[in-house]
């Protein structure tokens, strides 16, 4: 029998579906509000641009693999990529930053620990103060004088709340405190400290990083000159906003919940953990503004519960900012109602765009009082990157 000699070859075999997995992997762990994600995220989407580019032949004619290329293409210009320039390894042998949260959180991974990603905590304090919790709990409290807010084993941050007008149980936070711990070779103690008309864009020692090398593990960055600025904590993976508004300051903070949660017993009072005391709450323990301006507010619009606005104008006002009639939205109301103070607008608005940066779950972000006594529902505005989400969808569907 004569067998012919056969030069075949077995068709390559598209691997778009493994170009596309490797980046998800490369990108789930990146948090947009950390510094330095713009970078990563091009590093990333120039590793799936090479490896499209590798299976192209194979993958001719395939319609995801053609939807992945023009993906990649709209993402790199609306991240202002350029084609050339460093690439993440799709295979990389993690290396242990201990100064990186991330880092060393991926090196757990990389050794088949832990797979799932860091879960992140949001805390944020605004207004007449106003108080969303770790655990997303909207409440309204008293709490004059100096409250701690988060005191766990790598960060402290304290506020001081003044009365905003006499004959009027309302506060706001004129004073905020933030202690960043020492922590081995990542930084000394750093303190933080701003008050009205005094948000500097240093520390209390006049420095403005910690940490050695050109790559700071804390770092403070000035968005607006004595208005607003950010302090990214690289070692701890945590992110703090600090505004003035008026003469009132407010805080919003993206922590990771297994640091957050790291206190000991003694460090139970954190408004951010626990909720204000219960003495101290001025709503109804759901965080209901609603049912206050019902309750101690006339409801007809045309009596003025404080000089110069009605229920009726104040609903106007907060509603060119807001015009998702949430918590944000209702606590604006409260807030002009009871100190007749237009600035309480603003920092409603930026505390919910404080929120839109830093809340790790986007189905959170809008809070709606319930009618009942059960858990406040989240809103329906979601912002998520339609073409990366399709382009996922497509692959694996």
């Amino acid at each position: 029998m004569t067998f012919l000699a056969c030069d075949c070859q077995q068709p390559a075999q598209c691997r778009i579906q493994k170009c596309t997995t490797d980046f998800v992997s490369l990108t789930s762990h990146l948090n947009s509000a950390i510094d330095g994600f713009d970078s990563e995220f091009c590093k990333a989407l120039r590793a799936y641009a090479g490896c499209t580019q590798r299976t192209s032949k194979a993958c001719r004619g395939n319609l995801v693999y053609h939807s992945a290329v023009l993906g990649i293409s709209d993402l790199m210009s609306q991240r202002n990529c350029s084609k050339d320039g460093p690439t993440s390894s799709t295979n990389p042998e993690v290396t242990h930053d201990p100064c990186n949260y991330h880092s060393h959180t991926g090196a757990r991974e990389h050794r088949g620990g832990d797979q799932t990603p860091p879960n992140y905590l949001f805390c944020g304090l605004f207004g007449d103060p106003h108080l969303r919790t770790f655990k997303d709990h909207f409440q309204t409290c008293k709490v004059e004088g100096a409250w701690p807010l988060i005191d766990n084993n790598y960060l402290s941050v304290q506020v001081t709340n003044v009365p905003v007008v006499s004959g009027s149980s309302a506060t706001a936070t004129n004073k905020i405190t933030i202690i960043f711990k020492a922590h081995r070779e990542c930084t000394d103690q750093k303190v933080y400290q701003a008050v009205t008309d005094d948000l500097p864009a240093a520390f209390v020692d006049g420095s403005t990083s910690g940490g050695d090398g050109d790559t700071k593990s804390l770092r403070i960055v000035e968005r607006e000159s004595g208005r607003y600025v950010e302090m990214h904590a690289r070692y701890i993976g945590t992110t703090v906003f600090v505004r003035q508004l008026g003469r009132y300051l407010t805080l919003a903070i993206r922590m990771p919940e297994d640091l957050a949660m790291s206190y000991e017993e003694s460090q139970d009072l954190q408004l951010c953990v626990n909720g204000c005391p219960l003495g101290e709450r001025i709503d109804d323990g759901q965080g209901q503004v609603s049912a206050i301006l019902g309750h101690t507010l006339p409801r007809t619009s045309l009596t003025q519960a404080w000089p110069g606005y009605t229920l009726e104008t104040a609903n106007a006002q907060c509603h060119e900012k807001m015009p998702v009639k949430d918590i944000y939205f209702q606590s604006c109301v409260f807030d002009l109602l009871t100190t007749g103070d237009a600035n309480f607008t603003a920092a409603a608005h930026s505390a919910l765009e404080d929120v839109e940066a830093l809340h790790p779950r986007k189905e959170r972000w809008h809070i709606f009082p319930s009618s009942s006594r059960g858990t406040p529902r989240g809103g329906s505005r979601l912002s998520v990157s339609l073409g990366l989400t399709c382009l996922i969808l497509i692959v694996f569907l």
